[in-house]
């Protein structure tokens, strides 16, 4: 009989994990989110949420400034583009580090203090980079317009591997593979694979063990002696990485940079996929991220038009009813949608989704547990 510990756990859940992110077009096609430009939204900010979770999920550090490091990545990458390769490797990789050592030196101011001050330094922070990059960096980051590529660029590896220019604009392309639709997604859903196993690893850890002990009583810690301080900022800077990773992916599917990545609202947003999802969850997180950016891209995308079509069948009076009662809800009230959601959430599954999945399975469970069989005579006379 096999013994069904943690990491067997693990290794189901990632198995099953990878089925989802492989079928996702198939999954998602019923309810109109099986194409690719949504799917690749759905697996970049999956991964924006995981890095998040590991700071606010493990250390219950929570920061409002996340965005700033999302902001960096995407700027990197798309510099990367104009001096060196379309190639989306160095990119990648470039971002990635950038954002982590940007979060290196915030971290090491912001996590001086805790709690509700440590929340509002972070969104401090983020709101100076985000009106730097708007104003005062404008060489740098082309400031309102957005940083874009131009057919000027210098490009230098693509030029010293012959690689030859068009008319037109490049594209981004991992060796000559596009990086634009079904190929684009699969790319960002193997990031998203391994950045959850990486999230696996972590949770799974001595280091995130450690994590979990400063969420719950950080004074005891230090009382003890333990400077939980190199571990708070390792969590801040594997998370600033994540974001910024996930800012690279999104120069990659779309290459330009704009401030507004950078703004608090974009914090505020992956808070709540992660409260949304489940925060301290494996899963929860990703959940979270596509739960609002189906909301986000779908929900609002009913206009009247397609209200009026959908209640057709009812009298012209009651269609018309229907279409201004439900036109409250969607298309450009889809946020009062994601608001009650939210709250009902908040209220009545603390945990999130994830919460509400544990319940549902725990149901079935003794649902289908079968009922202990009459041993004796007596206990068979009982049942009668």
């Amino acid at each position: 009989m096999i013994k069904f510990n943690v990491k067997n756990k693990d290794h189901m859940l990632l198995i099953g994990f990878v089925i989802a992110v492989a079928l996702a077009p198939m999954i998602f096609a019923p309810i109109g989110a099986g194409y690719p430009d949504l799917l690749q939204k759905f697996a970049i900010f999956g991964i924006f949420a995981i890095g998040f979770n590991i700071l606010f999920g493990l250390t219950g550090y929570l920061s409002f400034g996340h965005a700033a490091f999302l902001g960096v990545g995407s700027y990197t990458a798309v510099w990367t583009f104009k001096l060196l390769t379309m190639n989306i490797i160095p990119a990648l990789i470039l971002s990635t580090l950038f954002a982590g050592v940007f979060a290196l030196l915030i971290g090491f101011i912001v996590l001086r203090r805790s709690g509700i001050y440590f929340s509002i330094l972070t969104l401090a922070f983020a709101q100076m980079s985000y009106n730097l990059a708007y104003s005062v960096l404008t060489p740098i980051t082309n400031g309102e317009t957005g940083l874009q590529l131009t057919q000027g660029d210098a490009r230098v590896l693509d030029g010293l591997f012959g690689v030859t220019r068009g008319e037109a604009l490049p594209s981004t392309s991992l060796f000559g593979m596009s990086m634009s639709g079904w190929s684009g997604y699969y790319f960002c859903g193997v990031i998203l694979i391994i950045a959850f196993y990486i999230s696996i690893r972590i949770f799974r850890s001595p280091f995130g063990m450690m994590l979990r002990a400063v969420k719950s009583n950080q004074n005891r810690m230090s009382y003890t002696g333990l400077n939980t301080r190199p571990y708070t900022l390792a969590a801040f800077v594997i998370s600033g990485m994540f974001a910024g990773l996930a800012g690279g992916l999104m120069a990659i599917t779309d290459p330009l940079a704009g401030a507004e990545r950078m703004q608090w609202t974009a914090s505020g947003e992956v808070v709540l996929m992660t409260i949304l999802g489940g925060t301290g969850t494996l899963l929860g997180p990703v959940i979270g991220a596509g739960v609002i950016k189906y909301f986000e891209n779908i929900f609002s995308s009913f206009n009247e038009g397609i209200l009026m079509e959908a209640f057709s069948f009812l009298p012209e009076m009651l269609q018309h009813a229907l279409v201004s009662f439900t036109g409250l809800f969607v298309g450009e009230g889809w946020h009062l949608t994601l608001g009650a959601l939210f709250m009902v959430i908040v209220i009545f599954l603390p945990g999130g989704l994830m919460e509400g999945i544990a319940r549902i399975g725990n149901v079935i469970r003794r649902w289908r547990k079968p009922k202990p069989a009459a041993t004796t005579e007596a206990d068979a006379a009982v049942s009668e």
